[in-house]
């Protein structure tokens, strides 16, 4: 077989069904729930910060409240 007799054979097999960007749109939206699960997981550790000793002494002063420590910094 030559190369045209098999790029010939090969051209009339291939057949397109449907569209193909509507069968490829599932990707994209599995990639979107999945960034949009770890945007969720990202937005729960907002505000941590304030959970340090220093912070939390700080705003206990302002406050005028006693702060406990339990022995790790964090109350």
């Amino acid at each position: 077989m030559t190369l045209a007799t098999i790029t010939a054979f090969a051209a009339e097999q291939t057949e397109h069904h449907g569209n193909v960007q509507a069968e490829t749109m599932i990707f994209g939206v599995i990639a979107l729930v999945i960034f949009l699960a770890l945007g969720l997981v990202t937005l729960s550790y907002r505000n941590v910060a304030n959970r340090h000793s220093s912070k939390a002494e700080a705003y206990a002063a302002a406050q005028g409240r006693e702060l406990t420590q339990s022995g790790n910094g964090h109350h």
